[in-house]
Protein backbone atom coordinates (compact mmCIF):
# COMPACT_ATOMS: atom_id res chain seq x y z
CA UNK A 1 0.00 0.00 0.00
CA UNK A 2 1.14 3.52 -0.76
CA UNK A 3 0.24 6.54 1.37
CA UNK A 4 -0.71 9.47 -0.86
CA UNK A 5 -2.31 12.89 -0.65
CA UNK A 6 -5.95 13.00 -1.76
CA UNK A 7 -6.71 14.21 -5.28
CA UNK A 8 -9.81 15.92 -3.89
CA UNK A 9 -7.52 18.86 -3.12
CA UNK A 10 -6.92 21.23 -6.01
CA UNK A 11 -3.30 21.77 -4.99
CA UNK A 12 -2.65 18.00 -5.09
CA UNK A 13 -4.55 17.43 -8.34
CA UNK A 14 -2.59 20.22 -10.02
CA UNK A 15 0.70 18.90 -8.62
CA UNK A 16 0.03 15.51 -10.23
CA UNK A 17 -1.54 16.52 -13.53
CA UNK A 18 0.73 19.46 -14.34
CA UNK A 19 3.23 16.80 -15.42
CA UNK A 20 2.92 16.82 -19.26
CA UNK A 21 3.33 13.03 -19.54
CA UNK A 22 0.57 12.31 -17.00
CA UNK A 23 -1.71 15.03 -18.38
CA UNK A 24 -1.30 13.89 -22.02
CA UNK A 25 -1.96 10.22 -21.18
CA UNK A 26 -5.05 11.15 -19.13
CA UNK A 27 -6.49 13.25 -21.96
CA UNK A 28 -5.69 10.70 -24.67
CA UNK A 29 -7.42 7.92 -22.73
CA UNK A 30 -10.37 10.06 -21.67
CA UNK A 31 -11.09 11.78 -24.99
CA UNK A 32 -9.59 9.39 -27.50
CA UNK A 33 -7.58 12.08 -29.28
CA UNK A 34 -3.95 12.32 -30.37
CA UNK A 35 -2.55 14.79 -27.86
CA UNK A 36 1.00 15.59 -26.74
CA UNK A 37 2.37 18.70 -25.03
CA UNK A 38 5.55 20.07 -23.45
CA UNK A 39 3.95 22.00 -20.60
CA UNK A 40 0.76 22.44 -18.60
CA UNK A 41 -0.28 25.80 -17.16
CA UNK A 42 -2.03 26.10 -13.80
CA UNK A 43 -4.41 28.87 -12.70
CA UNK A 44 -4.62 30.07 -16.31
CA UNK A 45 -6.48 33.33 -17.06
CA UNK A 46 -7.07 35.18 -20.31
CA UNK A 47 -5.81 38.75 -20.56
CA UNK A 48 -7.86 40.67 -21.53
CA UNK A 49 -10.70 38.67 -19.92
CA UNK A 50 -13.64 37.32 -21.93
CA UNK A 51 -17.07 38.40 -20.63
CA UNK A 52 -17.98 39.97 -17.30
CA UNK A 53 -16.60 37.14 -15.16
CA UNK A 54 -12.94 36.18 -15.53
CA UNK A 55 -12.58 32.37 -15.54
CA UNK A 56 -9.50 30.78 -14.03
CA UNK A 57 -8.66 27.32 -15.35
CA UNK A 58 -7.08 24.84 -12.94
CA UNK A 59 -5.09 23.12 -15.70
CA UNK A 60 -4.67 24.40 -19.24
CA UNK A 61 -2.68 23.02 -22.17
CA UNK A 62 -2.52 23.42 -25.93
CA UNK A 63 -0.99 21.58 -28.83
CA UNK A 64 -1.23 22.61 -32.48
CA UNK A 65 -4.81 21.33 -32.79
CA UNK A 66 -6.39 21.27 -29.34
CA UNK A 67 -6.99 23.52 -26.36
CA UNK A 68 -7.55 21.36 -23.29
CA UNK A 69 -8.99 22.60 -19.99
CA UNK A 70 -9.19 20.39 -16.90
CA UNK A 71 -10.92 21.63 -13.75
CA UNK A 72 -11.09 19.83 -10.44
CA UNK A 73 -14.08 20.36 -8.14
CA UNK A 74 -14.70 18.61 -4.85
CA UNK A 75 -17.57 20.67 -3.40
CA UNK A 76 -20.98 19.67 -4.71
CA UNK A 77 -22.13 22.98 -6.14
CA UNK A 78 -25.49 23.38 -7.82
CA UNK A 79 -24.06 25.46 -10.68
CA UNK A 80 -21.15 23.36 -11.94
CA UNK A 81 -22.87 22.49 -15.24
CA UNK A 82 -23.50 26.17 -16.00
CA UNK A 83 -20.18 27.34 -14.56
CA UNK A 84 -18.04 25.13 -16.76
CA UNK A 85 -20.19 25.75 -19.81
CA UNK A 86 -19.25 29.41 -19.32
CA UNK A 87 -15.56 28.52 -18.91
CA UNK A 88 -15.69 26.42 -22.05
CA UNK A 89 -17.40 29.20 -24.02
CA UNK A 90 -14.77 31.70 -22.87
CA UNK A 91 -12.02 29.43 -24.20
CA UNK A 92 -13.81 29.39 -27.56
CA UNK A 93 -14.58 33.11 -27.72
CA UNK A 94 -11.03 34.09 -26.79
CA UNK A 95 -9.91 32.70 -30.16
CA UNK A 96 -12.28 34.83 -32.24
CA UNK A 97 -10.47 38.02 -33.23
CA UNK A 98 -12.78 39.56 -35.85
CA UNK A 99 -16.21 39.18 -37.42
CA UNK A 100 -14.81 37.77 -40.66
CA UNK A 101 -13.87 34.43 -39.16
CA UNK A 102 -15.90 32.69 -36.46
CA UNK A 103 -13.97 29.43 -36.70
CA UNK A 104 -11.76 28.83 -33.63
CA UNK A 105 -8.21 27.79 -34.57
CA UNK A 106 -8.13 25.17 -31.80
CA UNK A 107 -10.70 22.53 -30.84
CA UNK A 108 -11.65 23.07 -27.20
CA UNK A 109 -12.21 20.19 -24.79
CA UNK A 110 -13.15 20.93 -21.20
CA UNK A 111 -12.89 18.12 -18.65
CA UNK A 112 -14.51 18.67 -15.25
CA UNK A 113 -13.49 16.20 -12.54
CA UNK A 114 -16.09 16.04 -9.77
CA UNK A 115 -14.35 14.07 -7.03
CA UNK A 116 -17.20 14.15 -4.50
CA UNK A 117 -19.81 13.00 -7.02
CA UNK A 118 -22.91 14.57 -8.48
CA UNK A 119 -26.66 14.36 -7.92
CA UNK A 120 -27.11 12.42 -11.19
CA UNK A 121 -24.63 9.70 -10.12
CA UNK A 122 -23.14 9.15 -13.59
CA UNK A 123 -19.50 8.25 -14.17
CA UNK A 124 -19.29 10.28 -17.40
CA UNK A 125 -21.57 12.88 -18.95
CA UNK A 126 -20.90 14.63 -22.25
CA UNK A 127 -21.98 17.91 -23.84
CA UNK A 128 -21.41 17.46 -27.57
CA UNK A 129 -21.85 20.67 -29.54
CA UNK A 130 -22.04 19.01 -32.95
CA UNK A 131 -25.43 19.59 -34.63
CA UNK A 132 -27.51 16.51 -35.43
CA UNK A 133 -30.43 15.92 -37.72
CA UNK A 134 -33.80 14.72 -36.45
CA UNK A 135 -32.64 11.13 -36.74
CA UNK A 136 -29.71 11.87 -34.41
CA UNK A 137 -27.03 11.71 -37.12
CA UNK A 138 -24.12 14.05 -36.42
CA UNK A 139 -23.14 16.58 -39.08
CA UNK A 140 -19.46 16.67 -37.98
CA UNK A 141 -19.30 20.45 -38.08
CA UNK A 142 -18.46 21.41 -34.48
CA UNK A 143 -15.97 19.22 -32.59
CA UNK A 144 -15.88 21.01 -29.21
CA UNK A 145 -16.95 19.02 -26.13
CA UNK A 146 -17.36 19.22 -22.35
CA UNK A 147 -16.88 16.05 -20.35
CA UNK A 148 -18.04 15.79 -16.74
CA UNK A 149 -16.19 13.00 -14.89
CA UNK A 150 -17.31 11.51 -11.55
CA UNK A 151 -14.70 8.94 -10.40
CA UNK A 152 -16.95 7.93 -7.49
CA UNK A 153 -19.33 6.16 -9.88
CA UNK A 154 -16.88 4.11 -11.98
CA UNK A 155 -18.30 0.67 -12.85
CA UNK A 156 -17.51 -2.26 -15.13
CA UNK A 157 -19.53 -0.42 -17.79
CA UNK A 158 -17.22 2.62 -17.67
CA UNK A 159 -15.22 2.68 -20.94
CA UNK A 160 -12.06 0.64 -20.45
CA UNK A 161 -9.81 3.39 -21.80
CA UNK A 162 -10.57 5.67 -18.85
CA UNK A 163 -11.78 3.22 -16.17
CA UNK A 164 -8.34 2.85 -14.58
CA UNK A 165 -7.84 6.62 -14.36
CA UNK A 166 -11.19 7.18 -12.66
CA UNK A 167 -10.59 4.31 -10.25
CA UNK A 168 -7.13 5.69 -9.41
CA UNK A 169 -8.45 9.20 -8.70
CA UNK A 170 -11.18 7.84 -6.47
CA UNK A 171 -8.74 5.48 -4.75
CA UNK A 172 -6.62 8.40 -3.52
CA UNK A 173 -9.48 10.03 -1.62
CA UNK A 174 -8.85 7.96 1.53
CA UNK A 175 -5.11 8.73 1.17
CA UNK A 176 -4.07 5.13 0.60
CA UNK A 177 -3.77 3.20 -2.68
CA UNK A 178 -2.90 -0.35 -3.61
CA UNK A 179 -0.62 0.39 -6.55
CA UNK A 180 -0.54 -3.29 -7.59
CA UNK A 181 -4.09 -2.88 -8.94
CA UNK A 182 -2.94 -0.45 -11.64
CA UNK A 183 -1.05 -1.14 -14.85
CA UNK A 184 -0.58 2.26 -16.50
CA UNK A 185 2.95 3.59 -15.99
CA UNK A 186 1.58 7.13 -15.91
CA UNK A 187 -0.73 6.24 -13.02
CA UNK A 188 2.21 4.83 -11.06
CA UNK A 189 4.07 8.05 -11.80
CA UNK A 190 1.04 10.00 -10.54
CA UNK A 191 0.97 8.03 -7.28
CA UNK A 192 4.69 8.63 -6.78
CA UNK A 193 4.29 12.38 -7.30
CA UNK A 194 1.64 12.68 -4.57
CA UNK A 195 3.15 10.39 -1.95
CA UNK A 196 2.77 11.87 1.51
CA UNK A 197 6.51 12.46 1.82
CA UNK A 198 6.51 14.34 -1.50
CA UNK A 199 4.06 16.99 -0.28
CA UNK A 200 5.79 20.22 0.72
CA UNK A 201 4.88 22.28 3.82
CA UNK A 202 3.45 24.97 1.52
CA UNK A 203 1.27 22.41 -0.25
CA UNK A 204 0.07 21.01 3.09
CA UNK A 205 -0.87 24.53 4.18
CA UNK A 206 -2.94 24.96 1.01
CA UNK A 207 -4.61 21.59 1.60
CA UNK A 208 -5.62 22.71 5.10
CA UNK A 209 -6.97 25.96 3.66
CA UNK A 210 -9.01 24.07 1.07
CA UNK A 211 -10.34 21.74 3.77
CA UNK A 212 -11.62 24.64 5.87
CA UNK A 213 -13.16 26.34 2.83
CA UNK A 214 -15.04 23.12 2.07
CA UNK A 215 -16.17 22.93 5.71
CA UNK A 216 -17.55 26.47 5.54
CA UNK A 217 -19.30 25.71 2.27
CA UNK A 218 -20.94 22.60 3.64
CA UNK A 219 -22.05 24.43 6.79
CA UNK A 220 -23.61 27.20 4.72
CA UNK A 221 -25.31 24.70 2.45
CA UNK A 222 -26.80 22.80 5.42
CA UNK A 223 -28.07 26.03 6.97
CA UNK A 224 -29.72 26.88 3.66
CA UNK A 225 -31.50 23.51 3.52
CA UNK A 226 -32.69 23.93 7.11
CA UNK A 227 -34.03 27.41 6.33
CA UNK A 228 -35.98 26.07 3.33
CA UNK A 229 -37.28 23.09 5.34
CA UNK A 230 -38.56 25.33 8.15
CA UNK A 231 -40.40 27.51 5.66
CA UNK A 232 -42.04 24.51 4.04
CA UNK A 233 -43.03 23.06 7.43
CA UNK A 234 -44.72 26.33 8.41
CA UNK A 235 -46.77 26.13 5.22
CA UNK A 236 -47.95 22.65 6.17
CA UNK A 237 -46.17 20.80 3.36
CA UNK A 238 -45.94 17.05 3.94
CA UNK A 239 -42.74 15.74 5.53
CA UNK A 240 -42.02 13.24 2.75
CA UNK A 241 -42.11 16.02 0.14
CA UNK A 242 -39.81 18.25 2.23
CA UNK A 243 -37.42 15.34 2.74
CA UNK A 244 -37.29 14.70 -1.00
CA UNK A 245 -36.66 18.38 -1.82
CA UNK A 246 -34.09 19.17 0.89
CA UNK A 247 -32.46 15.82 1.54
CA UNK A 248 -33.21 16.16 5.28
CA UNK A 249 -34.66 12.95 6.71
CA UNK A 250 -38.17 12.85 8.15
CA UNK A 251 -36.69 12.07 11.58
CA UNK A 252 -34.44 15.12 11.43
CA UNK A 253 -37.34 17.30 10.29
CA UNK A 254 -39.27 16.43 13.46
CA UNK A 255 -36.30 17.53 15.57
CA UNK A 256 -35.89 20.97 13.97
CA UNK A 257 -36.23 23.73 16.60
CA UNK A 258 -38.67 26.65 16.41
CA UNK A 259 -41.03 25.06 13.93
Amino acid sequence: MKHVASLQYGVVFKKAFCDPEIFSAFIRDLLGIDFAIDRVETEKEFDPPVGYVKPRFDLFAEDSKHRIIVDIQHARLTDHYDRFLYYHSAALLEQIRNSKDYHPRLTVFTVVVLTSGDRHKRDLALIDFDPRDLQGVALHEIPHKILYVCPKYVTDQTPESCREWLAAINDTLDEEVDETQYHRTEIHKLFNSIQQDQISPEERARMIEEYHQEELHQTGFDEGKIFVAKGMLKKGIAHDIIAEVTGISAEALRELPDV
